[in-house]
């Protein structure tokens, strides 16, 4: 018969145990998991390459970068995959954060103009008086609709930015007037501009295009994480880092009809062929290897130092804002 110390000790190890199972695991905010510039999320999970790490990752959505963001921040997760721009804004108010993996070298959204404002909006310079839909204030989606604006010259008091999401949300805010143009992303773009219900007016999906809008390369979606946790979690880092540059290699290989046969049916919004039709003619802004663009974070800062007060005349040091390390090393 075991003594009660002894059955004490032996409660005291399992609970030590399952502290340490769940210290284990990493949860990593998307911000928004179904849109196509958030594919190597959702795929390295469905390919089972999330998997074949052995560690116990979950996969979570918020409709916006910013609200995956917040939760990174307040600890209830470990990383987020959501636009590079943020290390950037992060940084600027104390914080290092840092991207690990490069998921893409364009934004791949699209500033859509809704059918009834098509004829008085023309270009960012007709912004001015509008409200404007966007995934979420303080999101890339608004960075960028700001910086668009006011490179045409018309100031963030000028207009309004409204906060819709994406998807459903973002089509029934276009429907119902709520707002005159948005930046989404895709199937959004495809599922609006397929029934005439809008008209792209910026397109950001491709570098070539991107260049041309936004004066040079532009990192995008990425998975970033707070660089104290990198740090203490490099063997963890290294194998999430090997499942993605894995997963962008997949997609690189791949027609977009064999990647959009493993995503879950309710990705597709109805019509796969539409979806299929997005994913081929965007699958240029997807990186080769998680690498990221050289030029690109100068241009970033570029970006934000247009209209983010956060940023503007702080000293930002890029090379603190992602690391090749992992990338680099990955097998």
């Amino acid at each position: 018969m075991k003594s009660p110390l002894s059955a004490i000790t032996a409660a005291l190890l399992l609970a030590v145990a399952g502290l340490s199972q769940a210290s284990d695991k990493i949860t990593i905010m998307v911000g928004g998991i179904e849109k196509q510039i958030y594919l190597p999320a959702k795929l390295a999970e469905q390919l089972g390459y999330l998997k074949e790490t052995g560690l116990d990752i979950e996969l979570l959505s918020e409709p916006a970068g910013v609200n995956a963001e917040t939760e990174m921040l307040s600890g209830a997760a470990q990383g987020v995959i959501g636009f590079y721009d943020h290390t950037i804004d992060l940084q600027a108010r104390g914080k290092s954060v840092q991207s690990v993996v490069q998921f893409s070298q364009a934004p791949g959204e699209v500033i859509l103009v809704s059918k009834a404002a098509a004829g008085s909006v023309k270009s960012p310079a007709d912004f001015k008086g509008r409200t404007l839909g966007v995934t979420g204030l303080g999101s890339s989606t608004n960075f960028l609709t700001l910086y668009l604006a006011a490179k045409s010259g018309i100031k963030s008091t000028e207009f309004t930015t409204l906060p819709v999401g994406a998807g459903s949300t973002f089509i029934a805010a276009m429907s119902q007037g709520k707002i005159e143009a948005g930046m989404t992303t895709e199937p959004t773009i495809s599922r609006l501009v397929h029934t005439g219900a809008a008209s792209i007016l910026v397109d950001l999906r491709s570098p070539k295009e991107t260049e041309k809008a936004l004066g040079g390369t532009y990192p995008a979606a990425c998975l970033y994480m707070e660089s104290a946790w990198v740090n203490a979690h490099k063997p963890q880092v290294q194998k999430l880092a090997n499942a993605f540059v894995k997963t962008l290699r997949y997609i690189r290989t791949h027609s977009a009809k064999e990647i959009a046969d493993k995503m879950p049916a309710d990705y597709y919004a109805s019509d796969k062929q539409m979806y299929i039709a997005a994913l081929e003619s965007s699958k240029a802004m997807f990186t080769d290897d998680g690498v990221m663009p050289a030029n690109g974070p100068a241009t970033v800062l570029g970006v934000l130092n247009a209209f983010d007060k956060s940023v503007q005349g702080k000293s930002v040091n890029l090379a603190n804002t992602y690391t090749t390390e992992f990338v680099k090393a990955a097998k």
